[in-house]
């Protein structure tokens, strides 16, 4: 199964709502959860709008935040749209998924 992760709220937070992702901090027991899937054979695709709006070029910092963080992936993709409600038949709120 292909399974596509978003990052920022997801596996990560900010305690401060700016754009300075590089202080994002993992939610460990969200990322041991994907890291199951990904040891299951499942291909783990991150992707994040990062920079989306602002242009700025996120990549090294994301990838390195990733792999600091243990997270076991297969890719890491940039450019997801920036919105405000996704509607999709294929789709898991972050949070219903990673409820106890």
């Amino acid at each position: 199964m292909i399974i596509y992760v978003d990052i920022d709220e997801t596996i990560c937070y900010r305690e401060k709502k700016d754009l300075d992702y590089s202080v994002s901090k993992p939610y460990k027991k969200r990322i041991q959860k994907i890291n199951k899937l990904f040891e299951e054979g499942n291909q783990i695709i991150y992707w994040t709008a990062r920079g989306t709006k602002t242009c700025i070029n996120w990549f090294k910092v994301t990838y390195e935040q990733l792999i600091k963080w243990d997270c076991k992936f297969t890719e890491l993709r940039m450019n997801k749209p920036y919105y405000d409600l996704f509607i999709d038949d294929k789709n898991i709120n972050s949070d219903s998924f990673f409820s106890e």
